[in-house]
């Protein structure tokens, strides 16, 4: 029995959240749309492994990735009975473009349009948005896929795409801001709007006290 693990990664390009897929480089299935993936090695743990294939994709570090479910059916796999560990991760597209690893023939795609996957990936992505939109609700690690500074319309937009529902504004910003977890900077975006939009950045250390905590961060969508 082989021992697998497959990244549902998910990036924020500023108006839509992409998922993040590959071109299968072997057999079975070569040349079809997948997920990024690799086997457990002898010496190591499943999210050890999802850690190094994360880092050599993208050649980043720290990059937020939690587990998410055991895929085990035993005809998952055409060839050999695998079981396979998935893992969501979210990262700052705009970092993971600079790095992207050129090997892995790698395409953003909307999360909601893109190709047919093989085996039972489509599964695990379902399952991945499931538990992203749950998760998104009560804890802020949507946070993880903005860049280092960026305005409330913008983290508006990325809950509006995960959630494919509008949010009013004033709510929005309120509920946003009551966590105390952005820290307002000088500067503004002009470029959207004549008035212009403060730039945020996240005060890292109430953040790392208060991502598990349970904030009900998703202020209700509009009727």
């Amino acid at each position: 029995m082989l021992l697998a693990v497959d990244c549902i990664i998910f990036g924020f390009d500023g108006q839509d959240i992409k998922l993040l897929l590959i071109q299968r480089g072997f057999q079975p299935r070569k040349g079809e749309w997948s997920l990024v993936g690799g086997f457990v090695q002898p010496d190591e743990s499943a999210d050890a492994a999802a850690a190094r294939i994360l880092k050599k994709l993208s050649g980043l570090d720290g990059i937020y990735m939690e587990q998410l479910h055991t895929f085990s059916n035993p005809d998952r796999d055409t060839v050999e009975r695998t079981v396979s560990v998935a893992y969501t991760a979210l990262i700052d597209l705009q970092k993971f473009k600079q790095h992207l690893h050129e090997d892995f023939h790698a395409v953003w795609f909307p999360i909601n349009q893109h190709p047919e996957l093989i085996f039972d990936h489509q599964l695990m992505v379902n399952k991945a948005k499931e538990q992203l939109r749950y998760k998104a609700a009560l804890h802020p690690l949507l946070l993880e896929l903005m860049p280092a500074k960026f305005t409330i319309p913008q983290l508006q937009q990325l809950y509006e795409s995960v959630y494919n529902s509008e949010f009013d504004k004033g709510n929005f910003s309120r509920k946003i801001l009551s966590t105390k977890l952005l820290v307002k900077l000088a500067d503004k975006d002009k470029l959207n709007s004549k008035k212009g939009a403060f730039y945020y950045r996240i005060d890292r250390k109430r953040y790392d006290a208060n991502k598990q905590a349970f904030l009900n961060f998703v202020p209700d969508p509009k009727i």
